[in-house]
């Protein structure tokens, strides 16, 4: 459901929360490595994660990346919605232009529950709850 940029960047957020703080920043490489993506893709995207402040940085030889406390306490929708947009929980599983609940397409219903159940989950969890569950159940990134 989510683009690969948006995947890439909801893992490079929790990696950040989890490692990095404001005494401590991360250089896009190091990311990059542990992730195992794309580093060219992966500054773009820690770029314009910066640019809707859902993630914060530094510049010059000792700059990087980090989370601020304000940064953790942002909803994940935000990270979504920052790389796929706020169309990604309304527009049409099918792509077609119009398709509503007057109009539905033929996946509407189904798509419309599964939509509503991951807005609520991503809407619900901030990146430091993520991030202590990813932490708390040792899951990998």
């Amino acid at each position: 459901m989510f683009s690969k940029s948006c995947k890439y960047a909801i893992r490079a957020v929790l990696y950040l929360a989890l490692h990095a703080d404001s005494e401590a920043n991360i250089g896009v490489k190091e990311i990059a490595d542990r992730l195992d993506v794309p580093k060219p893709f992966l500054a773009k995207i820690l770029q314009q994660l910066s640019r809707y402040q859902l993630i914060s940085s530094v510049k010059g030889p000792n700059g990087g990346f980090f989370m601020s406390t304000e940064n953790m306490r942002e909803p994940l929708r935000k990270v979504v919605e920052c790389m796929d947009g706020p169309e990604v929980f309304s527009s049409c599983i099918l792509g077609l232009p119009v398709c509503s609940s007057q109009n539905p397409c033929p996946l509407h219903t189904q798509a419309f529950i599964f939509r509503e159940g991951l807005l609520k989950v991503v809407g619900s969890k901030s990146v430091a709850e993520l991030a202590r569950q990813v932490s708390d159940e040792g899951l990998k990134l």
